[in-house]
């Protein structure tokens, strides 16, 4: 199991995560990783580059003078997203605890996301054909972060796998304004091969 969630534009995901990897010492391993996961998220006017921000105000105000605007109306897209993550790097492990290993990692990827925005009035609908004509954006970036946890050894070949990892990067840089920070965190069942290192 797998939660992505991106603060800045209000994403949580839910999903799967997959990871494999071949250890080289006792204490490093050298591995891979795939995250997919679906949910929602929010897009405000405030995430926009300054310049849109501005083009935007003014359309929205030239609505509100010839009286076509709502009182207190505020522009918010809501969202789907799909999201995928590659991820490679090594593992630094501690096996001084015999149930438990700890660990932590640096890592780098890819990311790419699907979003689809679902506009809620006309007004967002018409800035939404003007941004996204073909209804939907598609992007892939890189990502770099770091991130640990741990295992409970059930076995010498069997354990419960929990990890979060805190991971930056700036998708859909033509439209939102600023890089993000995203957190991810899985649990699930580890399966090992090869030579015990329980210690």
């Amino acid at each position: 199991y797998a939660y992505l969630n991106s603060p800045a534009i209000s994403l949580a995901e839910h999903g799967v995560h997959i990871q494999a990897g071949m250890r080289l010492r006792q204490w490093v391993s050298m591995g891979v990783d795939f995250t997919a996961a679906t949910g929602n998220g929010l897009i405000t006017p405030n995430l926009l580059p300054t310049a849109l921000q501005q083009t935007l105000g003014a359309q929205l105000a030239q609505l509100a003078a010839a009286g076509q605007l709502p009182a207190g109306y505020a522009l918010k897209v809501p969202l789907d997203s799909t999201t995928q993550t590659f991820t490679t790097g090594p593992q630094f492990a501690y096996h001084g605890i015999k149930q438990v290993t700890l660990f932590i990692r640096p890592g780098l990827g890819l990311i790419r996301e699907v979003a689809t925005p679902r506009p809620t009035d006309p007004i967002a609908t018409a800035i939404v054909a003007g941004l996204t004509p073909s209804g939907k954006k598609t992007d892939t970036t890189y990502y770099y972060g770091v991130g640990g946890g741990f295992e409970y050894n059930v076995t010498n070949h069997f354990s419960i796998r929990t990890s979060v990892d805190l991971v930056r990067d700036h998708l859909f840089d033509d439209i939102l304004k600023d890089s993000r920070y995203s957190v991810r965190f899985s649990i699930g069942p580890g399966f090992q091969w090869g030579r015990n290192v329980m210690k």
